[in-house]
């Protein structure tokens, strides 16, 4: 089993690589950003995603399994997605490149980076409180979706930890109720592997799993619970299967 050290280690030669090669990958398409179609924004992110996933497999030792990709029904959907870690972000445009995300407005000021996020027609949420921020998230929305997108967002607006009570917020909801297509929710145990705002990225296989997809039409707050009660079921098993793999990891090395 790897000590705390070599784990640490580990992580350092990853943030490096991870850091070196997004300022790399970001300086080199700015000249050609302008002439760039926002599909073609989006395949660049896929590739940039494909290496960095290569690197936590060959560098920390992180394996990223996705599971039940067949459960997407075709055309535009919701991705619901539980939100443990920075790493979730880095699996969507691998599972389907055209996706669009709900991103805090924050992210706008990110020098060169952000440049990139626009392009690929993300959908910044407008300051000034919640309505405003849910009429920007509307309006983005519709529009993503008549150009063929999907969306992804994170119902509960913020990166939790594992085990955290949820906090559903129902932005969703409107989402849901304005765009009338498929909700597929999506569960996984990320945290436990490259914890929210940690240096620290530890060695495993870490779960990202979409689960049945929730057709649209129901009642708001059936549709909420719905969606609430088939991510947190499913997470709580991701969870344990992961801590389950660690403590055999450990017994082993014992």
């Amino acid at each position: 089993m790897r000590t705390e050290f070599s784990i640490w280690l580990r992580s350092a030669i990853f943030n490096l690589l991870f850091f070196s090669f997004t300022a790399a990958a970001s300086v080199a398409a700015l000249p050609f950003l302008p002439f760039m179609s926002a599909r073609t924004v989006r395949r660049y992110a896929q590739s940039w995603m494909r290496v960095t996933h290569f690197f936590l497999r060959g560098v920390v030792g992180l394996e990223v399994e996705i599971r039940g990709q067949e459960r997407i029904p075709t055309g535009p959907v919701i991705f619901a997605s539980k939100h443990q870690s920075a790493l979730d972000t880095l699996v969507f445009h691998l599972v389907r490149c055209d996706v669009v995300y709900g991103l805090k407005r924050e992210l706008a000021y990110i020098p060169v980076f952000s440049f990139y996020l626009a392009r690929a027609g993300n959908i910044f949420l407008d300051r000034g409180g919640a309505a405003k921020a849910l009429k920007s998230l509307l309006r983005g929305a519709q529009a993503a979706v008549a150009h063929g997108c999907s969306i992804v967002i994170f119902p509960e607006g913020t990166r939790t930890p594992p085990g955290a009570p949820p906090d559903y917020k129902t932005g969703v909801a409107a989402l849901y109720a304005s765009l009338a297509i498929p909700v597929v929710p999506v569960a996984l145990n990320t945290g436990l592997f490259w914890p929210r705002r940690s240096f620290v990225k530890r060695p495993g296989r870490a779960v990202v799993e979409f689960l049945e997809p929730i057709p649209p039409g129901l009642p708001r707050a059936l549709f909420m619970a719905e969606l609430e009660r088939r991510i947190e079921e499913r997470q709580r098993l991701l969870e344990a299967e992961a801590r389950g793999e660690r403590a055999q990891l450990a017994a082993r090395a014992a």
